[in-house]
């Protein structure tokens, strides 16, 4: 590793950390109705006085950044370890289908008139459906592809593109047949908001972030090892297939849980995972847990400009992810490509 590269590493590990706990703070102060930090931290503690600052912070605020946190984190971390696998920095979460899958899922609950249910406490039917769609799309996708010499990387990319298309057609079709007001819930859902959040459903993505923390260790070695190619892991020891199966299973979870409780959320899975890697290398033991970090800033000053902007109107948080991903993306690319 060079001295510049180090410098690099040392940097991000403050700076992020440091970034996600401004953020979080900011998420907290800032909207409709804004807060001091004191207060912010006062109702936090307790030691403030009980009154609308408290109820805000507490009963709104805190279980949303909680949610965007934690679903910005989860894309980040799904997005590294599919880019790895893939062996390509611009792959995305939902090219193994379970975004299209779970949009799908959605849209068929909200056409038959699901109503709010039962599962976890307050999850709606609708969430259920989605996950529900995402799983099945990434089974089918990995059923293709697992073949008896393996599951071949290249097949389950074009089969991710296969049952995108088709899962898109049959959502496109739903739609066609909804009258206004469900067109209406289907367009709102698959641009992503956190506008539903709640405790349960932060304690949720808690837990599938915490799934995804404890696989770090295990399998960002692994994924360093497989950057070789597929033969070169195996002479050095790597279970390949395992590994690969074990990825796509996470994979599919947390992306899958994201855009259940949270819908269709654009860009976290790419943009964050290759700007990190710019930043910081490509050594997956570091680039995990810092795309978690910088994934759950964006998410958090996504959702705060989304509540913001025209408050008291809140815009759609995937929509403001895309409008600050793109730029960001585009000048990567950019200075990529003049660097080559």
């Amino acid at each position: 590793m060079t001295l510049a590269r180090r410098r690099s590493l040392k940097f991000a590990r403050w700076f992020l950390p440091g970034l996600l706990g401004l953020s979080f703070i900011t998420a907290l102060a800032i909207g409709a109705v804004s807060l001091s930090f004191a207060q912010v931290i006062g109702a936090l503690t307790g030691f403030g006085e009980a009154g609308l600052a408290s109820d805000i912070v507490q009963a709104i605020r805190l279980p949303r950044a909680l949610l965007a946190a934690a679903v910005g984190a989860v894309l980040a971390i799904c997005g590294a370890m599919l880019q790895g696998l893939f062996r390509n920095p611009l792959a995305d979460p939902s090219l193994i289908g379970v975004t299209a899958g779970a949009s799908f899922g959605a849209s068929l609950a909200i056409l038959l008139g699901a109503q709010v249910a039962s599962a976890f406490g307050s999850l709606p039917v609708v969430s259920v459906a989605a996950f529900c769609g995402g799983l099945v799309a990434v089974a089918l996708v990995y059923h293709v592809a697992k073949g008896v010499t393996g599951t071949s990387v290249a097949t389950m990319l074009l089969m991710g593109i296969a049952v995108t298309a088709f899962s898109a057609s049959l959502t496109g079709l739903m739609e066609y047949f909804a009258d206004n007001e469900m067109l209406r819930r289907i367009s709102l859902w698959r641009m992503g908001g956190l506008d539903a959040a709640s405790y349960p459903r932060a304690f949720l993505m808690l837990l599938i972030l915490c799934g995804l923390v404890a696989t770090m260790v295990r399998f960002g070695a692994s994924l360093n090892v497989l950057l070789l190619g597929e033969s070169q892991a195996r002479h050095l020891g790597v279970d390949v297939e395992q590994t690969k199966t074990w990825l796509i299973v996470l994979a599919a979870a947390g992306v899958g849980t994201s855009v259940a409780v949270a819908g269709s959320i654009a860009f976290v899975g790419l943009v964050v995972p290759h700007m990190v890697r710019l930043w910081v290398g490509p050594d997956h033991r570091q680039l995990l847990p810092l795309s978690a970090l910088a994934g759950a800033s964006l998410l958090l000053i996504s959702d705060t400009l989304a509540r913001s902007i025209i408050a008291p109107v809140e815009i759609p948080v995937g929509l403001i992810t895309a409008l600050i991903g793109v730029p960001f993306f585009v000048s990567l690319l950019r200075k990529s490509r003049e660097s080559l």
